[in-house]
């Protein structure tokens, strides 16, 4: 079994091989994405950090300006969409802005499913060339020559969801729907959540005005046409799917940067 510690052993193992570390956050919950612990760690080693918001596709343009200067204070910071391709030149621009040396290498690193592998081929782009191993590497990690000034180390660092509440899974999209015991309960946390941060979002997604968490499933389940041969409402089923649509980018949402709440 992989433990947390194994997992920052292979981070730090690639961010050890680059110049440049993007940190991905998810642009609906940043500071819920953010790792504090990775940012310091790359401090600790002597590397460049920039962070990538990413899905600026489901976030307001103003509030994710105030997210760039907030963020900014501490470390360069862009937004873009990175399965849109919007605003990924930015991706070069902060490369090249907090490292001189050429060539450059970067490492990609975030929670689970936050965009990192589509940002790393964004950077791989169509004319990378070749792959070759990194000194010290297992042949499943390598760096990839992007450009002539540019190499883009080819396996993202996974970062271990070490709290393992059902809502910060969810929100960390750490977990598909089928990895949790019991996919209602994690739903309906996420569902009072969303209620409270967001009022009126899920009415908005699901054309479905019941605000009691059960209700609520009760109703998409039966909506959906998520039905037992009994006629009853598959409610698990309905809950997988308010979690997955969360992880895909169906249901979004956004907040202020601390201090302007």
């Amino acid at each position: 079994m992989t433990t947390p510690r194994d997992v920052w052993r292979k981070v730090k193992r690639v961010i050890r091989e680059a110049d440049v570390v993007l940190e991905v956050i998810d642009a609906r919950e940043p500071m819920k994405t953010r790792c504090e612990t990775l940012e310091r760690l790359v401090d600790k080693m002597g590397k460049k950090l920039v962070i990538v918001i990413n899905k600026a596709d489901l976030v307001p343009r103003d509030i994710l300006e105030k997210w760039k200067k907030y963020l900014s204070k501490e470390y360069y910071t862009i937004y873009v969409s990175a399965s849109s391709r919007l605003g990924t030149r930015k991706l070069w621009i902060a490369i090249k802005k907090v490292c001189d040396k050429r060539p450059v290498k970067v490492a990609v690193v975030g929670y689970p499913n936050v965009g990192k592998s589509t940002i790393i081929n964004i950077l791989k782009g169509r004319h990378s060339v070749g792959t070759s191993p990194l000194p010290g590497f297992t042949k499943h990690i390598t760096q990839v020559k992007a450009a002539t000034w540019l190499r883009v180390i080819d396996t993202p660092g996974v970062l271990p969801v070490e709290k393992k509440d059902e809502l910060d899974l969810i929100l960390k999209c750490a977990a598909p729907p089928e990895r949790f015991d019991d996919p209602v309960v994690a739903a309906i946390k996420f569902i009072e959540y969303a209620n409270k941060v967001a009022p009126g979002v899920l009415e908005k997604t699901y054309s479905i005005k019941e605000k009691d968490p059960l209700e609520f499933l009760r109703a998409l389940a039966i909506k959906r046409g998520l039905l037992t041969k009994g006629g009853e409402p598959r409610i698990e089923e309905a809950a997988k799917i308010v979690i997955r649509d969360w992880q895909n980018g169906k249901i979004a949402w956004y907040h202020l940067p601390p201090g302007e709440e």
